[in-house]
């Protein structure tokens, strides 16, 4: 499956913002916005025109980029999510958060959604019992999500792991390496910055 393989802090300047791309490495002196606090290139510190078009595609592109997702799969998403009842912005973030990916991030068993990304690719994690190597997986509430095997990087993230910082829809067992999906994801639980009706208005033009 296609991926972006190029720079990460660079897209962190380009929201001129800290996405946390990069694990702790974001929080230290060394991240690319503490140096540079301006998108890269030629003209990255000349002035620009906030139009209301350029605002919505920087609240798209930096929800992709927080997620490690492409156009062409964010897209479906957003469709999937305007066809599900409820407010669609919170629908789109809540199948987001419901990735493989995203959730082993979020149990603190990986210091970054990219290196979450590779564990389950590497088949590290298994769904109730099976294997599963799709960073795109869905989860869904009462699924069991478990470390196959003693890798030592996962143990030490979650050694370090902020456990106040789990959302409350995952009851995590730290000591054996396992999770439950108690719930869906909401609003509130999600802690992101960015504003979704600002993507619904421009996929609705």
């Amino acid at each position: 499956m296609a991926r972006y393989t190029g720079p990460v802090c660079k897209l962190c300047r380009r929201e001129i913002q800290k996405l946390f791309l990069k694990g702790d490495k974001c929080l230290t002196d060394k991240c690319a916005i503490e140096r540079r606090p301006y998108p890269p290139g030629e003209h990255g510190r000349g002035r620009r025109k906030d139009s209301e078009y350029y605002l919505q595609l920087r609240e798209k592109q930096k929800t992709k980029r927080i997620y490690g997702v492409l156009e062409k799969q964010f897209r479906n998403y957003y469709e999937l999510a305007a066809k599900t009842k409820g407010i669609t912005g919170e629908n789109l973030l809540q199948i987001l958060e419901s990735r493989l990916d995203n959730v082993v991030y979020r149990m603190g068993f990986a210091f970054s959604r990219a290196v979450s990304r590779q564990d389950v690719r590497h088949g590290h994690i298994t769904v109730n019992g099976r294997k599963v190597d799709i960073p795109s997986f869905r989860v869904r509430p009462g699924d069991v999500i478990a470390v196959a095997g003693n890798i030592a990087r996962m143990k030490d993230a979650a050694e370090s792991a902020n456990k106040a910082a789990v959302p409350p829809w995952l009851d995590v067992d730290y000591k054996n390496m396992v999770a439950k999906v108690t719930g869906l994801a909401t609003r509130q639980d999600i802690d992101i910055p960015v504003q979704e009706k600002m993507i619904v208005e421009l996929y609705s033009k």
